[in-house]
């Protein structure tokens, strides 16, 4: 798979950093398992956390709770 856009990635309403940031938690996770399963990693995670993300297997949900006011920005 070439490596997608970013835009592929994430829409309108979310944030590059939260992108950054679930791809971080989703690639720690991959790496996790595959050490408690004792598996040789053949990819980066970050690699795979990525491709999931662009196929639609990992989704990005922010919390409205956590956005800025307007009085913030």
């Amino acid at each position: 798979m070439h490596r997608p856009a970013i835009s592929q990635l994430i829409t309108k309403n979310e944030s590059y950093y939260s992108l950054v940031i679930a791809v971080a938690k989703r690639a720690r996770q991959i790496a996790d398992e595959l050490s408690a399963n004792n598996q040789i990693l053949e990819e980066k995670p970050v690699k795979i956390a990525v491709e999931e993300f662009a196929s639609g297997k990992c989704r990005l949900i922010e919390d409205p709770a956590l956005k800025p006011t307007k009085s913030e920005q």
